[in-house]
């Protein structure tokens, strides 16, 4: 995969794919590199909405006061083709996760940034669950118990599969 002017943070450590062959993952770390995930792992979904911004400051304070805390950056990106996920899925989850490094470069922290296609909900428990997360920090916008259940939340869903601690930030 070669995608112009990428800085180091952008060069994927890591990839996966579907038994088709598709993209469906990428891992970019920055400032863990080969260092193995602490037992303190949280996951931290964003999809660059205000609500998940108000979840990664969450998260990053919480950082601070943890021993041996890493954080993990989840972005669910939808299906894609698999000649569109080549070329697209790195652009469109760096992109949605543009204020999110900035964040986290600032406070200092390092980071590990995941780039998944799938559903939302199932994608960031899958991962979760794959990294032995302590927990799982996500944006909300607060709608309510009957818009929810209308429409569904990814924060409701995640809440209700989720087998570890989830923090739902508002």
């Amino acid at each position: 995969m070669n995608l112009p002017d990428q800085s180091a943070d952008q060069i994927p450590a890591d990839s996966t794919r579907d038994a088709d062959g598709r993209l469906v993952g990428l891992t970019i770390d920055h400032g863990l590199g080969a260092t193995p995930a602490s037992s303190n792992a949280w996951l931290v979904a964003v999809d660059g909405s205000e609500y998940s911004q108000n979840a990664v400051a969450e998260a990053i304070r919480l950082s601070t006061k943890m021993k041996d805390c890493t954080l993990h950056v989840v972005n669910v990106q939808h299906w894609l083709s698999k000649e569109a996920a080549e070329l697209e899925l790195m652009n469109q989850g760096l992109a949605a996760t543009d204020a999110t490094r900035a964040m986290l470069d600032e406070a200092g922290v390092p980071w590990r940034l995941h780039i998944v296609m799938g559903e939302a909900a199932d994608s960031i428990v899958a991962l979760a669950n794959k990294l032995g997360s302590h927990g799982i920090v996500i944006g909300s916008r607060g709608l309510g118990a009957a818009v929810n259940l209308l429409i569904g939340s990814v924060a409701y869903k995640v809440i209700h599969m989720s087998r570890i601690a989830v923090l739902v930030v508002r």
